[in-house]
């Protein structure tokens, strides 16, 4: 695989029902139902609609063996109506659920944290050798029953893995990381290997896209050393709504995507599950236009340390600031400092110095064609700072904005760029401004306004997700640098939402809990008092200002 020049990774084949994930199939899209899954006309419904939105797999809550049974009878109502979209059950707590699933529907999605373990506890315990080896027998003795039920009914296994859901095993010895959470679904994999069980999927998620993208890069190459090549399925969970959901998952999976990571996405949205599908295709798609693309100039090597902190300032560009500035916004170079260079031209014409280079590609892999230019200016001994220019001819802002998430979030991340800009006929300059912000956002190099690290609502959650997302952004949108978690079940919070500062978690049918970071710190109050509730904790700990 090719930094630069863009290539599908080779994974192997993966087959739910009549559906071929990995190998050479196309990246595959999907969503998942918010209905109750003992409701099987509205659950049937709802993945009609998301399949006819394009949704190629449907995944749905099996919090209990009830729910998983009923998985057939979905099913069997989807093909009496014509649909035969593969179904996936979701399974967290409960290995006889996953039992039940593997006999009723074509996928089952366990987590590698919560599958024999208890809910999370985050206490810090310490395990022996001896210990530790008993508690990889514990998941031996609860996975090989599910693999022989999947091998009999040619169900395939999806094992995804959340940040802030693994188990205190895990946690003692690798803590909340990015290794933890690879060596937490590796366990698995292993004894799957074993057992010669290979009809799997991995995926690895986190909110925070800085988390998610290092720790599908360390699951790749970790797999490799170990001789694996199953397909994965990539995601940012609780991404949220709106422009910040879409943006947040183009820069996450939009980065793994142009490296060629990634057999099958979903984009988690708090809006209506079919919402998702015309996302993750438009993206899926984008990216897979550069398949065979001219041929991109490869750097003899590398810069050996990010790029960004190898420029001089000028004009206010480059030097040590630690973030890209906003051109146009932030910063703007004086009349004759600025070298308009296009990818494709030889590294000789940024050699003018006290310029700020304006780096434009019209390639069809704009992202490998600049960052190449790049690395091969900075071997030349050229230092100075370079504005990320992307310009784009579509007149649909929502496209754009999932262009631009995938390109400039690629680059962010890999430590290009100084400064960016972007032109577009589809945005007006408030547009651009809060776009290319929110890239800088989701790439954690630049706060400037309240995050909402919310779930995208399944049948497990305990009221109307988007209605009170809305409510809270209202009530919180003017404060500055926050993360504020906002999940419909004590699945996805606390330990999901990790990277929060402060939490507003369903604990009951119209009931609350609140949380500052990890800890519980108001339970179970009406949902009527938790708005409240949740401002007066924001001003005891001295993160509220009034609006203006």
């Amino acid at each position: 695989m090719s930094k630069y020049n863009y290539s599908r990774r080779l994974s192997s084949e993966v087959h739910v029902a009549g559906l071929t994930i990995g190998g050479d199939a196309p990246v595959r899209v999907q969503s998942m139902t918010n209905t109750n899954t003992l409701d099987t006309e509205g659950s049937a419904m709802q993945a009609m609609r998301i399949a006819e939105a394009g949704g190629e797999l449907v995944r749905l809550t099996t919090q209990g063996v009830a729910e998983a049974a009923n998985m057939a009878a979905i099913r069997r109502e989807l093909h009496d109506r014509g649909c035969r979209v593969p179904l996936v059950a979701d399974v967290h707590f409960n290995p006889k659920a996953a039992y039940t699933a593997a006999a009723s529907c074509d996928k089952v999605r366990i987590n590698p944290g919560n599958f024999v373990d208890a809910a999370r506890t985050f206490r810090r315990l310490s395990f022996t050798d001896e210990e530790y080896a008993e508690e990889i027998g514990r998941i031996r003795n609860a996975l090989l029953p599910l693999l022989d039920i999947c091998r009999t009914h040619r169900t395939a296994i999806r094992l995804g893995v959340n940040h802030g859901s693994l188990s205190d095993r895990i946690m003692s010895r690798y803590g909340d990381t990015p290794a933890g959470m690879v060596e937490s679904v590796m366990e698995f994999l292993r004894i799957c290997r074993e057992e010669n069980f290979n009809d799997i999927v991995i995926s690895i998620k986190a909110s925070n896209v800085v988390v998610m993208v290092a720790t599908v890069h360390l699951l790749v190459k970790e797999m490799t050393r170990e001789g694996m090549v199953y397909p994965v399925h990539l995601g940012v969970t609780e991404a949220g709504d709106g422009e910040d959901g879409r943006v947040k998952s183009a820069v996450g999976i939009g980065t793994l995507l142009a490296e060629g990571i990634g057999d099958t996405i979903r984009v988690s949205l708090s809006e209506a599950p079919e919402n998702e599908i015309p996302v993750a295709i438009a993206l899926r798609d984008y990216i897979s236009s550069r398949c065979n693309h001219p041929l991109i100039t490869e750097p003899a090597s590398e810069a050996p340390y990010p790029s960004r902190s190898m420029a001089d300032d000028i004009d206010g560009i480059g030097g040590s600031t630690p973030w890209p500035m906003l051109y146009g916004f932030d910063v703007t170079p004086q009349d004759g400092h600025i070298l308009d260079i296009d990818a494709s031209d030889d590294v000789e014409k940024g050699a003018e110095p006290g310029k700020v280079i304006r780096l434009h590609s019209s390639h069809v892999n704009p992202v490998g064609e600049m960052e190449s230019w790049i690395e091969r200016y900075i071997a030349a001994g050229g230092r100075n700072p370079v504005t990320l220019c992307m310009e784009y001819a579509d007149t649909d802002a929502d496209t754009v904005r999932l262009k631009a998430a995938a390109d400039f979030g690629a680059m962010l991340l890999n430590g290009y760029g100084n400064a960016l800009e972007i032109k577009s006929p589809a945005l007006d300059s408030r547009a651009a401004h809060s776009l290319l912000s929110g890239i800088l956002q989701a790439t954690r190099l630049r706060f400037s306004k309240t995050e909402y690290i919310a779930c995208p609502s399944c049948g497990r959650t305990l009221f109307d997700l988007p209605a009170t997302l809305a409510q809270v952004r209202e009530a919180t949108s003017h404060l500055k640098g926050l993360k504020i978690g906002v999940m419909g079940c004590i699945v996805n919070g606390p330990g999901e939402m990790a990277d929060a500062d402060y939490g507003y978690v369903g604990a009951g049918v119209g009931r609350v809990s609140l949380y500052k970071g990890k800890e519980l710190k108001i339970r179970n109050i009406p949902a009527s008092e938790a708005l409240p509730a949740l401002i007066a904790m924001l001003k005891e700990n001295g993160d509220w200002t009034e609006p203006e």
